[in-house]
C-alpha cells in the first residue's frame, strides 16, 4: 500500500514538473493562433491594388502583384480565378496555391 502511494507521488510530481500551471491554456491559446495565422484570406483580384495583393496572397510578391494589375487593366476584370494563369509568373501550380486565396 505504501509503494502504491509513493508510486502516485512521484506520478503526480512528474506531472506537476513537465506540465506546469497554465500548460493547457497556452497551448490552446497558441493553437488558436496558428489557426487563425494559417487560414489564408479572401482578396478580390479585381478591386484589390498591388501592395494589397502582395499582403495578402501566400507566395506572391510585389513584382507579381503588380503584374496581375498590369493583366487586369489592360484586359479589363477577371472573369475567372482561372484567368490567373495568363499573368506572367503565374503558372497552374501557382494557381492552385491562390485558389483559395482569392475572389472576384
Amino acid at each position: 500500500m505504501k509503494l502504491a502511494n509513493v508510486f502516485k507521488a512521484c506520478v503526480i510530481g512528474a506531472s506537476l514538473l513537465a506540465f506546469p500551471p497554465g500548460y493547457a491554456a497556452a497551448s490552446a491559446d497558441n493553437a488558436a493562433e496558428a489557426s487563425t495565422r494559417q487560414a489564408p484570406r479572401s482578396v478580390n483580384i479585381n478591386t484589390a491594388d498591388a501592395a494589397t495583393l502582395a499582403d495578402a496572397l501566400q507566395g506572391v510578391g510585389l513584382k507579381k502583384a503588380e503584374a496581375i494589375v498590369a493583366y487586369r487593366n489592360e484586359h479589363g476584370p477577371f472573369k475567372s480565378v482561372d484567368d490567373l494563369v495568363n499573368v506572367k509568373g503565374i503558372g497552374e501550380k501557382s494557381l492552385e496555391k491562390l485558389r483559395p486565396q482569392v475572389a472576384l
